[in-house]
């Protein structure tokens, strides 16, 4: 069998790992099917891939950012040449449907062209000094060498929120890949050196998180760490920065609700309810992971969102027809069926689904059926991500029952509310505990322009979208003594 071999991408030279070691890129779908081979690094190609981008920030920072925003234009130019090849590159590799692969090179797209315009709004401030013949001002600095951390489930749109924001704040990258998806990275950054990215601003390492990331968030050179994954290893990434004092930027898990009440436009909650548990397969941090349902509405609401749920085609991405993709890999199979095997124990009633499959076209990928359970809130169900298609019904009784349900867990990311009465949506956002509320409209959906990121366990209060600029650049305060004589502050001000 032949397949492409890919090398990590240092000081513009594609090297293979120092150890010689590599992994394969799997079709989720078909695994006859080898997407290619990629490096498996360690600590030696970190070290490389730092020292070639500290290398680069030398001239990177003194290009003018306007100057660092054609470049991104051009990469979205480009990227919309490239978008079909890129998302079947993105589905053979992820698994998500083609549609779905499309919107995420989208992202990408409208990521280059919203970040290109800030190459011209990196607005510092002017201010009155609190002396005579003084000039007082503050100013944005890039941070420097900055690591990127990123996951399988949006293997383009994800990095380009890290990268783009990064680059046009002057700083350089190291990325790494999730292990699962490397070639989408591969494509974006490919993308970059075609449109002028000179050598060493942007590095690739692909590899473990044990052995790449662990090296990337201890390194002393790294300035900064963008992180996004689970909450556990959010967790271990913040801890291991803290002893370099590097600020993290973490975007981890979710649990997301999506509240219907009486009053809702049930056709429309839910086409939402459909749309975000089980697109992405269930494989989003802001996938619908829960749906409460007030009583008045829920046995209609439960049995057709059932029996939608049952009707969903599941099969390879790559066939248009096709509405729900595998799971990314075999763990994630098994942690779909572990917790279908909770849900039982702790007394949850199985509505559909609760089967990984293994037959007919399914037989040579990791697929799991959509999974619906009826729940009671206190079950670990309706309390911890699953990160697959599997989803919990819960009822309620008033509103406000259905506000304490939602803001009952750990997690903050994403919030909806379905229903007609302006009051009630007014008051859930103010009080769902969010990152991200929608009213009568699905938790997935997040637009480049807007702050992306959550509350509680699911982030540390950075955000990406338009909050990115404040995590990539430091403030630097600037005072101008025009007076030709010694002026102190706080002191020659007082009368």
């Amino acid at each position: 069998m032949t397949y492409p071999t890919y090398h990590n991408l240092i000081g513009g030279e594609w090297l293979p790992a120092a150890s010689g070691k590599t992994i394969l890129n799997v079709n989720p779908a078909d695994h006859d099917d080898i997407v290619g081979s990629f490096p498996s690094s360690g600590p030696e190609d970190v070290n490389a891939a730092v020292a070639a981008a500290k290398k680069a920030f030398a001239a990177w920072r003194l290009v003018p950012a306007p100057k660092r925003a054609e470049i991104l234009v051009r990469t979205g130019i480009l990227l919309q040449q490239r978008k079909e090849q890129y998302a079947r590159d993105m589905t053979r590799e992820m698994g998500k449907v083609l549609a779905e692969t499309r919107g995420d090179v989208q992202e990408a797209i409208d990521e280059a062209f919203y970040v290109a315009g800030e190459g011209r709004r990196l607005f510092g401030q002017t201010t009155p000094s609190e002396l005579q013949n003084k000039f007082a001002m503050s100013i944005r600095m890039p941070v420097g060498v900055v690591g990127l951390i990123t996951p399988w489930n949006f293997p383009m749109a994800i990095p380009s929120w890290k990268l783009f924001p990064a680059l046009v704040g002057g700083n350089t990258c190291v990325i790494k890949p999730a292990t699962d998806t490397p070639l989408s990275v591969y494509n974006l950054v490919q993308t970059l050196v075609d449109a002028g990215l000179p050598p060493g601003v942007v590095n690739i390492v692909s590899g473990s998180g044990g052995a790449v990331g662990n090296s990337l968030v201890e390194h002393p050179d790294v300035r900064a760490i963008s992180f996004t994954g689970s909450s556990e290893v959010g967790s271990h990434v913040a801890q291991r920065a803290a002893a370099t004092f590097k600020p993290v930027s973490l975007e981890m898990g979710g649990k997301n609700a999506q509240i219907v009440l009486d009053d809702a436009n049930l056709e429309l909650a839910l086409d939402g309810a459909l749309w975000g548990s089980f697109g992405t397969t269930g494989q989003r941090c802001t996938a619908t992971s829960r749906i409460l349902l007030q009583k008045g509405i829920a046995r209609k609401f439960t049995d057709e969102f059932v029996a939608r749920a049952r009707a969903l085609k599941i099969g390879n991405g790559l066939d248009e027809s096709v509405q729900v993709g595998p799971q990314v890999n075999k763990s994630q199979i098994e942690t779909s069926a572990k917790y279908v095997e909770i849900a039982k124990k702790d007394g949850g009633k199985l509505l559909c689904g609760g089967n990984a499959l293994t037959s007919g076209d399914c037989a040579k990928g990791t697929f799991f059926e959509p999974t619906v359970f009826a729940v009671t809130p206190e079950m670990r169900l309706a309390r911890e991500e699953v990160f697959g298609p599997v989803v919990a019904l819960i009822e309620f009784d008033t509103f406000e029952q259905g506000i304490e349900i939602a803001n009952s867990i750990d997690y903050g990311l994403s919030s909806a509310l379905y229903t007609k009465d302006l009051n009630r949506a007014f008051a859930a956002i103010r009080d769902l505990e969010a990152g991200i509320t929608y009213i009568n409209a699905p938790t997935i959906g997040a637009e480049v322009h807007l702050p992306f990121g959550g509350v509680k366990h699911t982030g540390n209060g950075h955000r990406e979208g338009n909050g990115a600029i404040d995590f990539f650049t430091t403030w630097k305060a600037v005072y101008v003594d025009y007076s030709d004589k010694l002026q102190r502050a706080q002191i020659d001000n007082v009368e």
